[in-house]
């Protein structure tokens, strides 16, 4: 009984963190999902130049560890601007997630049949019109599943920014594992808070997939 009440009692501070990986995740997803969409239409329909760009960006930053992105922003950038612990990782975090979103949109764009864009330009359509109106709606359709996918583990990456103090819900459980040394109960309350949340999110993408699922 004391365990189950030390967790309950621990789970009430944990929680207290739960809209904060919430608002981390949600920011770092919007941030990860301009960088990809640009950089993802710039590497199938832009120049030479700007391919090349995109192409750097996508290699080079998911060659490097989160935490060393949430680093530099926060320890270096943020010496030069006013960049709170939570706008700083959950930037670091939306940078990192770009690159790998640029490679699920990429390949979305490339399973849109050629056949649509020369269709567009045929009745009329500017390059840029035909992208948006035509080929990033069925893009962003096909890339549900693969989205979906890095959506979860941007979720569960979110705990990376406890490293520059943002009180998240593996920060609370570690500020209760030190001041109660029951590390387990601790931990086990983050364990839950996690999963439920992660199960939570998977639903809801599964729900959207199946919802907005392009029928080929």
């Amino acid at each position: 009984m004391d365990f189950v009440q030390n967790l309950i009692t621990t789970l009430n501070f944990i929680a207290q963190g739960l809209w904060v990986t919430i608002g981390v995740t949600i920011v770092a997803l919007t941030v990860g999902l301009l960088f990809g969409l640009v950089t993802a239409i710039l590497r199938v329909y832009g120049n030479a130049f700007f391919r090349q760009v995109a192409t750097v960006y996508s290699v080079i930053v998911r060659a490097v560890p989160v935490i060393v992105i949430i680093f530099i922003l926060y320890f270096v950038i943020a010496r030069f601007v006013n960049l709170s612990p939570f706008l700083a990782g959950s930037l670091a975090l939306g940078f990192a997630s770009g690159a790998y979103q640029t490679e699920i949109f990429r390949g979305a764009l490339l399973a849109v049949p050629p056949g649509q864009m020369t269709a567009a330009r045929a009745i009329g359509m500017s390059r840029l019109q035909a992208i948006r109106s035509i080929i990033l709606p069925q893009a962003v359709r096909l890339a549900l599943p693969a989205w979906g996918n890095e959506a979860t583990l941007v979720l569960k990456d979110s705990t990376l920014v406890f490293v520059v103090g943002v009180p998240e819900i593996l920060r609370r459980a570690q500020q209760v594992s030190a001041r109660t040394l029951e590390p387990f109960v601790a931990f086990s309350a983050a364990l839950l808070l996690y999963l439920v949340l992660t199960l939570l999110t998977t639903q809801l993408l599964q729900w959207f997939e199946r919802r907005y699922r392009l029928q080929m």
